[in-house]
Parts: structure tokens; C-alpha cells; sequence
């Protein structure tokens, strides 16, 4: 009988939950009698996870891009979830901020140190037949990493820096959405036509893009920081994670995807173009577009040397 009183209380707590959502405690309680208990594989989806591996060719290694590339998701998803976190929270301090700043870090620094997945685990000549079937199709079309890139920073840091004097914050979204950096990796640079790559993307999330840019407008973690007190602004242990994250998503991380690419496509068993024929270099390295989320946090010569280092 001595845990009675804990049953006691555990039961007015579920009648207090229920209570404020308008539902009878009694009836959820009922629920259990012929509910089944949670399993590992029911939980996390085992079957249906692997289940969405489907190759296009009968290559082995196609399996380890393919599978590959889905973790990439699954992360990217992580760091939105706690980008969210930061976004909505009712008061934002320099724990909290840096917190979750060293949380998304720590992801990027896995998804940086995981490029050695593909490059020694993927058999180069299987690559360069398979990737053929991938075409128009390219990871340029993470529809997740855009919205990282919206919600880490002040949407003029990630216009085409060619154009960023004539957009301000007055220009419409569907303005600025055609300036985006990596809009010129999608366009030929005569006729400004738009590529497979670039009209599918849109065609499938533009609408999405313009609406979650709107959201994170005045959001985005470079604001959020903004919005602290000057002295918190000051912090140098907040100050160092921000340069951190900055750092490694557009340099390290960059950089990994970079090699790996190259790696593979212009070897001896590449032809030195991407699945979706994107001008990849410029596109990809840090140098040409100086992608940078916090560029209030870095020196002047830092910003005219972003990327250099890492040649």
C-alpha cells in the first residue's frame, strides 16, 4: 500500500493534463487495457527506414550514396529542429543560444568528417556509371539545406554577391529569391535560361522556399543574436560559438563536400561535370561567393580571405 499515494498522485497530474484539453481522463485510461506495448522497431520505423533504399541500377556502391545521402536528411532535420528551438523560444539567453548553436555544430562537424563514408567507401569507376541514371537529378536540390541557410542568417548574406547592392530589405521575396547565391549555379550565365536543375527545384519547392523565408525573416539565428542585450552581444564564449558554426557550415563542411566531389568527378574515371550540370566549382567553393552568416563577427581581412586558406 505504500505506493498509493504516488498512484494517488500520478492520477490527479493525468486528470489535470486531460482536464485542460477537454478530455476524460477515465477513457484514456481504458486505452491502455488493450493497447500493445512500444517496441524498438515500432518506434523508430525500422521496416519502413529500410525500406526506402531503392536503387536505380544494379551497382553495389549505389546503395552506400543512396543511403548515405538519406543520413544527410535525417541530420539536416536535427539541425532545423533545434534552428526551431532557438527561433520560438519565449526568452533567449546566451546559455540557451549557445547551446543549441554547439548542438547544430556538432552535427555539421559529423556531416564534415563523414565525406570519408563516400570517398573511401565508394568504388569510383561503380560511381561514374551509376550517377549517369541521377541526371538532371543533384544534392544541390536539399531542399533542408536551404532552409538552413534561411534560418542561420540575414537573407542579403545569402544574395549573389554581384547583386547585393540593389536589394535591400524592402525588395519582395520573390525578388530576392532570384538573386539567391546558388541561383547562378542554375542559370547559364549568357541567356539566363534555367536549367532541369534549377526549374524542377523550383517548380517542387518554391513556393514552400518564399513562405519559410518570410517565417524566418526577422528569425534567423543572425537577428536572434542581434536581439540580445549589447552585452550579451559581447559574450566571447557566445561570440566563438557563432564564429564556430559559421566557420564550418559554409568553409569546412563545404570544403569536405567539395574534395569529395572532386574526387569522384574529375579523377581518371570522371568527366568533370555534375549530375546537374552546374558550374559546381564556383558554385561549391567558399571563395567565389564569400557565404558568410555573421559577417558582423569577422574582421575585414578575414571576410577578403574566405576560403583562400583552404585552397
Amino acid at each position: 500500500m505504500k505506493d498509493k499515494p504516488i498512484a494517488d498522485k500520478l492520477l490527479q497530474e493525468l486528470d489535470a493534463k486531460y482536464k485542460l484539453i477537454n478530455q476524460d481522463r477515465d477513457t484514456h485510461l481504458k486505452g491502455l487495457l488493450h493497447s500493445n506495448s512500444i517496441t524498438y522497431w515500432d518506434y523508430i520505423h525500422t521496416d519502413a527506414l529500410l525500406g526506402l533504399q531503392i536503387q536505380r541500377t544494379n551497382l553495389p556502391d549505389e546503395m552506400v550514396f543512396i543511403a548515405y545521402h538519406q543520413i544527410n536528411e535525417l541530420i539536416f532535420k536535427m539541425i532545423l529542429w533545434e534552428i526551431k528551438q532557438v527561433a520560438e523560444v519565449d526568452f533567449l539567453n546566451v546559455d540557451i543560444f549557445k547551446e543549441k548553436l554547439m548542438r547544430i555544430s556538432r552535427y555539421f562537424d559529423m556531416l564534415t568528417t563523414s565525406f570519408n563514408v563516400m570517398r573511401e567507401g565508394m568504388d569510383v569507376a561503380q560511381y561514374n556509371k551509376f550517377r549517369h541514371t541521377l541526371t538532371p537529378a543533384s544534392g544541390f536540390q536539399s531542399a533542408q539545406y536551404r532552409k538552413i541557410e534561411f534560418a542561420s542568417t540575414e537573407l542579403i548574406n545569402l544574395i549573389d554577391i554581384r547583386f547585393r547592392d540593389s536589394i535591400d530589405r524592402d525588395t519582395p521575396f520573390e525578388h530576392a529569391f532570384e538573386h539567391l547565391y546558388w541561383q547562378a549555379a542554375g542559370k547559364n550565365h549568357k541567356t539566363g535560361q534555367k536549367s532541369s536543375l534549377l526549374s524542377n527545384f523550383e517548380n517542387r519547392y518554391k513556393e514552400e522556399f518564399i513562405t519559410f523565408m518570410k517565417v524566418y525573416n526577422t528569425q534567423n539565428l543572425g537577428s536572434k543574436f542581434k536581439e540580445l542585450s549589447l552585452e550579451d552581444q559581447q559574450n566571447t564564449s557566445l561570440i566563438a560559438a557563432m564564429r564556430h558554426y559559421d566557420y564550418t557550415v559554409n568553409v569546412t563542411w563545404v570544403m569536405a563536400h567539395y574534395n569529395a566531389a572532386k574526387y569522384y568527378i574529375t579523377g581518371k574515371e570522371g568527366d568533370g561535370v555534375a549530375t546537374g550540370g552546374s558550374d559546381w566549382q564556383k558554385y561549391m567553393h567558399p571563395k567565389y561567393q564569400k557565404r558568410i552568416f555573421f559577417p558582423e563577427l569577422w574582421s575585414q581581412i578575414e571576410k577578403e580571405n574566405w576560403g583562400n586558406e583552404v585552397d
